[in-house]
């Protein structure tokens, strides 16, 4: 499977500039996975500029 593709660009929800695993999905799951975090995609606009990738905030962003 290619990881790294101008196709995920589009569904690239992350606001985070400076991030080497930018559109590189399976890079950037492994990476917050490995933190207990989720990736960007998995939130909402609001909750993404936060830069909690925690899954409290996710569970935090359902609950409301």
């Amino acid at each position: 499977m290619e990881c790294t593709s101008d196709k995920f660009k589009g569904d690239c929800k992350c606001t985070y500039s400076s991030c080497g695993r930018k559109h590189k999905c399976c890079e950037c799951l492994h990476y917050h996975r490995k933190n207990d975090e989720l990736p960007a995609c998995f939130f909402n606009a609001e909750y993404e500029r936060t830069y909690d990738r925690s899954l409290e905030n996710f569970f935090r962003m359902h609950n409301r």
